[in-house]
């Protein structure tokens, strides 16, 4: 099937695409008392994944609905917005419970599915490394055991009462205890890549080469920073979440000293729980880090907003405190030049243009200069 879809721009001007899809979505937000829906990110994530977003729908609510998240009014509205733009996928901006599911599928006959999930199906198709399919299963695994119920008798292996008892166990108790036993295994081949990095670590340790990670939002730029700064070759897409696995690059910098660079997995704003502790592992990188070098797409116009995304994600980390240099990255699709007061504020900070490789020079000193001191040797 193909859809023409029209697309609004900011200017004014209309442009026509025609994109062949077999996912046509519906996205569905509530805007709660301190918590506006923005529902452009969640159409990124949606196209990422080979969505065609073709009605979005929102909600005034102070609180979700226990049943549907959204209300019973608005169920009788999608039903007609899924008849009229022929939608077989719903697309919600917040986690869903099982239960939510579960109700709002039979009633509106069609699949749905939440952030999370769309989240990691992006992550599922990009993650190529054997680390990074690991990491992606396991966070997986973990959405599925918290979102596993039970859906009537016709779930169990055994009624109740007399003749009944026994060594028996219900479908739901079986499935939970597979899906332990593979997050158990899950864990343990993760861990066991942790360790070999962090013998890598205590090499470079012992080598003295400082580490620094490039953080940042998603499609931020800081693949493209890598390859720029390192004359490297690792993929770079206008998509969310195009590159998961951590690259590591030497650095040589100005005063001739040597740093390794890390590129990690791009942040987003409510970025799942289960993501984060699934790739702990990889995010060691950024703990580990004697600096931060944090990517912003300045191009942006709500790139405040990302920026603390990121910071949120650091906190959890415990890595918010470590020192860290703000790149203000995309500068050539700008105008005009951003604010001095906006740039002041991230100090030290720069801006810069990785893919025209503008503004690197004094990128550079700056990371020479926010790097510990080199350790002075001891007299044997």
């Amino acid at each position: 099937m193909y859809v023409i879809i029209v697309l609004m721009q900011a200017n004014g001007y209309t442009t026509h695409e025609v994109i062949p899809s077999h996912e046509q979505a519906i996205m569905i937000g509530i805007e709660l008392p301190h918590e506006p829906a923005y529902l452009s990110e969640l159409e990124q994530l949606a196209g990422t994944a080979g969505a065609l977003v073709v009605g979005t729908l929102t909600q005034k609510r102070p609180r979700p609905d226990p049943a549907y998240f959204i209300g019973s009014g608005k169920i009788e509205e999608l039903k007609a917005l899924i008849a009229a733009r022929q939608a077989n996928l719903i697309i919600f901006d917040h986690e869903l419970s099982a239960a939510q599911t579960r109700n709002l599928e039979r009633e509106l006959g069609i699949k749905v599915i939440d952030r999370t999930e769309l989240i990691l199906d992006i992550f599922a198709r990009h993650a190529k490394t054997r680390e990074g399919k690991l990491q992606v299963e396991l966070a997986q695994s973990q959405f599925r055991m918290s979102h596993l119920t039970g859906h009537g008798a016709g779930m169990s292996r055994l009624g109740g009462g007399i003749g009944t008892r026994g060594p028996g166990e219900t479908k739901l108790e079986y499935d939970r205890r597979q899906i332990r036993s593979r997050i158990s295994e899950l864990k343990g081949e993760i861990q066991k890549i942790g360790r070999d990095r962090s013998l890598k670590r205590e090499k470079r340790r012992r080598e003295r080469i400082p580490l620094a990670s490039i953080v940042g939002y998603t499609n931020a730029g800081k693949s493209t920073l890598l390859n720029a700064l390192t004359r490297s070759d690792v993929l770079t897409e206008n998509k969310l979440f195009a590159t998961l696995d951590p690259t590591t690059r030497r650095l040589y910098l100005p005063s001739g000293r040597v740093v390794l660079l890390t590129d990690t997995v791009g942040f987003i704003q409510k970025l799942p729980h289960t993501l984060v502790e699934a790739f702990a592992a990889t995010l060691e990188e950024v703990s580990e880090a004697d600096l931060l070098i944090h990517v912003v797409d300045g191009s942006n116009p709500k790139f405040e907003g990302q920026i603390s995304a990121v910071y949120q994600v650091l906190e959890e980390l415990k890595s918010i405190a470590k020192p860290m240099i703000t790149v203000f990255n995309k500068t050539d699709l700008l105008e005009k030049k951003l604010p001095r007061d906006i740039v002041k504020k991230y100090q030290p900070a720069v801006t810069i243009s990785a893919q025209a490789k503008t503004g690197l020079d004094k990128l550079l000193a700056i990371i020479d200069g926010q790097l510990p001191a080199p350790p002075t040797s001891t007299p044997t």
